[in-house]
């Protein structure tokens, strides 16, 4: 039986998710590159196993539900268990810059069919395989365009971010999952948690984006190796609470 931690991060073939399985393969962690496009996850692996980092790639989809059914059933046959679920996947859609009431029924169905219900149904296919873990931690990346609370404040840090309607909206959706799950997951020995990453340098967070990747990456894999006495069904940045 591998007594290695395994951890799964969806969308880990760049940007914050390739990141974070750095980070998590650097404890001795082995890191499973979900992503779309198999070459592409297998070239992020080759690179952090370049670095001594026990990587594999796995092929999946968060908005196919049989690839995410054939993703767990094959971390089933390899592993046995998973102990780290970091919902990292996540989009941004053309015409995002637009207005609630601006933005296209398809940009909300687009936006949602990843960044929501394709966390749902990956949490839902890999949570009998956390189940079998000694700590299962699970870690739904969110945003601070997710916070409900600083929407509604003048003069917030994300007050005058509304044209981002359906990724802000689906990420305050994220929000009230990580609550729901939590509450279910309460008795057992599986935490979850959502992360804010922070504004980092990514094709998704623009030129102006004032957070390195290095930085980016820590408040997942904080998360992700929690120990007994930490959160649940918390909100974090960097170790610090968020208003939902």
């Amino acid at each position: 039986m591998n007594t290695k931690k395994i951890a799964l991060i969806t969308g880990a073939n760049k940007g914050i998710g390739f990141e974070t399985a750095r980070q998590l393969g650097r404890q001795g962690i082995i890191v499973l590159i979900g992503a779309r496009d198999l070459a592409k996850g297998e070239g992020a692996a080759e690179k952090l196993r370049q670095e001594k980092i026990d990587a594999h790639a796995l092929a999946l989809d968060v908005s196919d539900q049989e690839s995410v059914r054939k993703a767990a059933k094959q971390v089933e046959r390899d592993y046995g268990r998973l102990d780290i679920l970091i919902n990292n996947a996540g989009i941004m859609v053309d015409d995002q810059k637009k207005m609630a009431s601006e933005q296209s029924l398809a940009t909300w169905r687009k936006t949602f069919d990843t960044n929501v219900f394709g966390l749902i149904a990956t949490t839902q296919a890999f949570l009998p395989l956390l189940r079998k873990s000694e700590a299962g931690r699970i870690v739904n990346l969110s945003s601070i365009l997710g916070s409900i609370t600083f929407h509604a404040k003048p003069g917030s840090p994300v007050y005058d971010s509304k044209s981002y309607a359906s990724y802000n909206v689906s990420k305050s959706t994220v929000n009230a999952y990580t609550v729901q799950l939590a509450y279910e997951l309460k008795d057992t020995k599986i935490k979850v948690n959502a992360a804010h990453p922070g504004w980092v340098k990514t094709d998704m967070g623009g030129e102006g984006a004032t957070m390195e990747l290095v930085d980016g990456a820590k408040t997942s894999v904080a998360l992700g190796t929690l120990g007994p006495d930490g959160p649940h069904g918390a909100y974090v940045h960097m170790g610090e609470s968020l208003p939902w």
